[in-house]
C-alpha cells in the first residue's frame, strides 16, 4: 500500500495508512492468502507489500523473510507507481533490477510477477507479489490468476473494513476508525495543526421513545437521516473526513486552519430537522465541542477525550459549542474524582455526617425543631459543605444513596432520644427525584414504624419548585408523604421560581424564606415593606413561615413585628454537631426555655 505524501491530501492517506497498522486477526487471513497464492502458480514464495514515500513493508508474507526495506530498493515502486501488473522473468536481465541489494545478496531475488491492489474506487492499497530464486517463464493465464487472487485480497480487505470501521447504520467511518486515523497520523510523525468536533444533535431519549410503539426501523431512517444532512450542510471538502462516533453522535477531523470550527458547525446545523419515516420528523438540537492538536504530540484516545469534554461542556452549559479548555478539563476531572470519593464513602460509611440547626418558635424563644444538613471530612480537601458536592450528585444515582443515609442517620438520632426530655423533630432535604420515586413514602413510613416512631418527627424539605409543579409524579409524591403525616416545608423561598399561585398545588405546611430576602431588613426600608407584604400573604393562605440566616437582633425584631413564626441562623445558633447539639439543648432545659417534647406546627386541612 502506498502513501501519497506528496499530494497534500492528509485525510487520503489516513484512509489508506489504516492498513499499514498491525492487525493480527486481518493479517492472520493475509497470510493464508499468501500460502494460497503460491500453491496456486506453484511459485515458492509471496508476499504483500506496503509502501510510504520513503519505505516498503512486507505486511505478510509465505517462504519470504524481508521486512521493512528502502522504497528505493523495492521492486514493487513500479506496480504501485501506475505501471499495473509487472512481471520481470529474469532480474539479472532486467538493468533496473541487476544491481538491487535483494538481488545480489539476500533473498536472491531472480523472479518477480507482481499486481497492484486497488480498490473499487480506483485507489492503489498495495501489491500482489510471487518471488523465486530462480528464472522461469510467467504465463498470462498465471497473470490474470494473480490478479483475480488479488482481487479476493482486496474484497477481504474491503469487507474486514467495512465490519471493524464502518457504522452499520450510517455508512460513515466508526470510531475505531477515527483512533486508527489519528493513531496512523502520530505514527507517520504528522505535525500539522489539525482539529477534531464533535457533534451531538439528535434527542436520543425522546428518539427511542417514538419508536416505543414504531420499532427501531424509524431510529435508524432518523440516524441514516442526519448521515446524509451533514455532508450536505457542512460539505466538509478533502481536507476532512466524517464519522459516527456513537448513536447519535457524530465527529469531522479537518485542518486546524478549517472553517469548520464548532462554532460554525453548530450555526450551520441551526433550526434543522430529520426524518425518521412514517411521516415523522424531529428538530435537531445541536451541541459541538471542539479541541486542536497536533497529533504527534497527544495519543489519539486523548484527541478523543478532550473532544469529549468540551462537548459535554456545551451540554451542560446548554450552550451551542464549546472549545477544550485545559481548566474547565481539570475542573470536571476533579469532579469526577469527588464523585467517585462520595460513592466510597457512602460505601462504607466514613467521613459523612449530620449537623443540625435549630429552628426557633420567634413568640417563645423555645427550639421547635431541626434541620439535618450534611457535611463531608473529606481526607484531603477537609471540610466540604453541601453545595461542593449535592450537585455533582444529582445526576446520578448517588443523590439517592445520599437521601438514604441522611434519612437513615437522623433516624437513628431520633430513636436515640425516644425517652429523653426533649424530642425535637427533624426535617431532611429530598430531591425531586427521590419523592417523585413510586413507594418512596412507604418506605420512609416504614423505617418510622420499625423505629417506633411517629411520623410527625420526620419533615421533609424540598426545593426546585418548577420541577415539582410540572411533575405530576413529584406531587403525588408530596400528596402521599402528607397523607402518612409527613410535615412537607418548601425551602428557600423567595429565590428563582416563587409563584404564588403555583404553591397552591403543593401540599405544604412550611414556607422557609431565603436569606436573601431577609438580609436587609436591618438597614433598607424597601426590603422591610417586600418582606413584610410576602409573610403577610403567606400567613393568610395558612402557611406557617420560617426564616433563614437570622443573624442579628434587628433582623429577628423586624420578623417578630411583621407576623414571622419561626427563624432559625446563626444568631441562635450555627449547624451542631451531635455532641455539641445535645450540650446546647441541656444548656437550654437547664434555663427553662425547652418545652419538654416539643412537637412540630401541622397545618389543618
Amino acid at each position: 500500500m502506498y502513501i501519497n505524501d506528496s499530494s497534500g491530501d492528509g485525510c487520503q492517506r489516513l484512509a489508506l495508512q489504516v492498513l499499514r497498522d498491525p492487525d493480527e486477526s486481518r493479517d492472520d487471513v493475509l497470510r493464508k492468502f499468501t500460502s494460497l497464492v503460491s500453491k496456486t502458480l506453484g511459485i515458492p514464495s509471496s508476499f504483500i507489500s506496503v509502501m510510504d514515500d520513503d519505505h516498503q513493508y512486507i505486511k505478510v508474507a509465505h517462504n519470504f523473510l524481508v521486512g521493512k526495506t528502502a522504497r528505493v530498493d523495492s521492486m514493487c515502486q513500479y506496480v504501485v507507481d501506475g505501471e499495473g501488473a509487472m512481471v520481470v522473468h529474469d532480474t539479472w536481465q532486467d538493468p533496473r533490477f541487476a544491481n538491487n541489494p535483494f538481488v545480489v545478496g539476500e533473498p536472491f531475488v531472480r523472479f518477480y510477477a507482481g499486481v497492484p491492489l486497488t480498490n473499487r474506487e480506483g485507489m492503489v492499497l498495495g501489491s500482489l507479489c510471487v518471488v523465486d530464486r530462480q528464472s522461469h517463464p510467467f504465463s498470462p493465464d498465471q497473470v490474470n490468476t494473480l490478479k483475480l487472487l488479488a482481487e479476493l485480497v482486496m474484497s477481504f480487505l474491503e469487507a474486514w473494513h467495512a465490519v471493524g470501521y464502518t457504522d452499520p447504520v450510517t455508512g460513515l467511518p466508526n470510531r475505531q476508525r477515527l483512533i486508527r486515523d489519528l493513531q496512523s497520523l502520530a505514527s507517520s510523525g504528522d505535525n500539522t495543526p489539525r482539529r477534531l468536533v464533535l457533534i451531538d444533535c439528535i434527542d436520543m431519549p425522546r428518539a427511542y421513545e417514538l419508536a416505543r410503539s414504531l420499532g427501531m426501523a424509524p431510529v435508524e431512517g432518523l440516524l441514516k437521516d442526519v448521515a446524509t444532512l451533514l455532508p450536505l450542510r457542512l460539505r466538509p471538502g478533502n481536507d476532512a473526513l466524517l464519522y459516527t462516533i456513537a448513536t447519535g453522535r457524530f465527529a469531522v477531523l479537518t485542518k486546524q486552519d478549517s472553517r469548520l470550527s464548532a462554532t460554525w458547525v453548530a450555526a450551520r446545523l441551526e433550526g434543522i430537522s430529520a426524518d425518521m419515516g412514517e411521516g415523522l420528523s424531529v428538530d435537531l438540537t445541536t451541541h459541538t465541542g471542539e479541541t486542536d492538536f497536533i497529533p504527534s504530540r497527544l495519543s489519539a484516545h486523548e484527541i478523543l477525550r478532550r473532544a469529549v469534554s468540551a462537548l459535554h461542556e456545551a451540554i451542560c452549559r446548554g450552550v451551542p459549542a464549546m472549545s477544550f479548555s485545559l481548566a474547565s478539563d481539570e475542573r470536571r476531572t476533579e469532579d469526577f474524582t469527588l464523585v467517585n470519593d462520595l460513592a466510597s464513602a457512602l460505601k462504607h460509611d466514613r467521613e459523612l455526617y449530620l449537623v443540625y440547626q435549630p429552628k426557633i418558635c420567634l413568640q417563645s424563644g423555645e427550639p421547635l425543631g431541626l434541620e439535618a444538613l450534611i457535611r463531608w471530612a473529606h481526607p484531603i480537601r477537609g471540610e466540604l459543605a453541601p453545595a461542593e458536592f449535592i450537585p455533582l450528585a444529582e445526576p446520578t444515582t448517588l443523590i439517592e444513596e445520599l437521601t438514604v443515609w441522611v434519612v437513615t442517620h437522623a433516624i437513628d438520632r431520633l430513636k436515640r432520644l425516644k425517652h429523653s426530655a426533649i424530642q425535637l423533630p427533624i426535617t431532611v432535604n429530598v430531591s425531586v427525584r427521590d419523592f417523585s420515586k413510586k413507594g418512596f413514602a412507604d418506605w420512609l413510613e416504614k423505617l418510622m414504624i420499625d423505629a417506633r416512631l411517629p411520623t410527625s418527627l420526620l419533615g421533609i424539605e424540598c426545593l426546585e419548585t418548577e420541577r415539582i409543579i410540572e411533575s405530576p409524579a413529584a406531587i403525588d409524591g408530596l400528596e402521599m408523604l402528607k397523607l402518612r403525616g409527613f410535615g412537607i416545608s418548601l425551602d428557600d423561598f423567595g429565590t428563582g421560581y416563587s409563584n404564588i399561585s403555583y404553591l397552591r398545588r403543593m401540599p405544604l405546611d412550611v414556607i422557609k424564606l431565603d436569606r436573601s430576602i431577609i438580609n436587609g431588613l436591618s438597614t433598607d426600608t424597601a426590603s422591610r415593606i417586600i418582606t413584610k407584604s410576602i409573610i403577610s400573604m403567606l400567613k393568610e393562605l395558612d402557611y406557617m413561615v420560617l426564616a433563614e440566616g437570622v443573624e442579628n437582633e434587628e433582623t429577628l425584631e423586624a420578623l417578630k413585628e411583621f407576623g414571622c413564626d419561626q427563624a432559625q441562623g446563626y444568631f441562635y445558633s450555627h449547624p451542631l454537631r451531635e455532641e455539641e447539639l445535645d450540650d446546647w439543648l441541656a444548656w437550654k432545659l437547664r434555663n427553662c426555655v425547652v418545652t419538654p417534647k416539643s412537637v412540630p406546627y401541622r397545618r389543618k386541612f
